[in-house]
């Protein structure tokens, strides 16, 4: 059975965990598709894993469409949410419920996630009466790292926490089915938690969170570039792969491969007929 919404609801509910793991290709949503992860983001990631950016602020709706669509594609059966990238949701709430349309009429995908607390309430809201699921995202939000000065842990201040535990109960208000808390103090984020009905999905939030979710290429120990403290290597795909293109290379250079398995026959007497 597909993941929905209602799978969220009700695992919150049930107390059970969720899990979920940023994807942004086809071969790979196959593949997860036939795990037991509940549900994939296409996130704005993509600016830094698949196309090479310092940050995620360049990245564009077409290409969460692209990246949306080839998954979408190979995932029927997961909740699938994709990100709304920078600027397009802040500047109105009418550019903001198109742009959402977009995200699940062009890369038909079941739910959009955005960044940001009150400010972005009246945008969830229009999105939700319009039968567009959101999910939110508080504490380090990516979109604002030059606000932030860099990528840093959020709400260790009084005030910082209490405007967290705000935003999260207003984007509950406003209509959220979830909130992924970034880089929050695990206590705080148990807090806010405990006070939500709604699921929040942890990165960086500790173990009490209803869920967690890992940039796939992190946890598999493919992405060199940088390595956040909360991410877990549960592969070290790199190397293989690295050893396996050079000996792809060792292979060819050295005459070995192709061998005559890869190949195809003609017969000689076709051959005889060419000259």
């Amino acid at each position: 059975m597909k993941t929905t919404v209602a799978t969220f609801a009700k695992m919150k509910l049930e107390h059970q965990k969720i899990s979920m793991l940023t994807c942004y290709d086809y071969t790979t949503a196959k593949i997860i598709n036939e795990t037991n992860v509940d549900a994939i983001l296409v996130g704005d990631s993509v600016g830094n894993v698949m196309l090479g950016y310092p940050d995620t602020l360049s990245v564009t709706m077409e290409d969460m469409i692209t990246y949306g669509r080839a998954v979408t594609r190979g995932c029927p059966n997961k909740l699938v949410v994709i990100d709304m990238p920078f600027m397009s949701y802040q500047v109105s709430v009418e550019q903001a419920l198109v742009n959402a349309g977009r995200l699940l009429k062009e890369a038909r995908g079941n739910a959009v996630k955005l960044e940001g607390g009150a400010t972005v309430c009246p945008q969830i809201k229009a999105m939700t009466q319009a039968g567009i699921p959101v999910m939110g995202h508080l504490g380090m939000t990516p979109q604002s790292v030059n606000a932030f000065g860099g990528n840093k842990v959020q709400g260790k201040t009084l005030d910082a926490a209490n405007k967290l535990i705000e935003d999260a109960l207003k984007l509950q208000e406003a209509g959220v089915f979830s909130i992924v808390l970034e880089c929050v103090p695990a206590k705080l984020a148990k807090i806010v938690t405990e006070k939500l009905s709604v699921p929040t999905i942890g990165i960086g939030a500790g173990v009490e969170c209803d869920g967690q979710i890992l940039v796939y290429q992190d946890m598999l120990g493919m992405y060199k570039d940088f390595s956040p403290k909360f991410v877990k290597h549960y592969a070290n795909l790199a190397d293989v792969i690295t050893d396996a293109f050079n000996k792809y290379d060792e292979e060819v250079k050295g005459s070995s491969f192709p061998g005559e398995e890869h190949g195809f026959k003609i017969d000689d007497d076709v051959l005889e007929k060419l000259y």
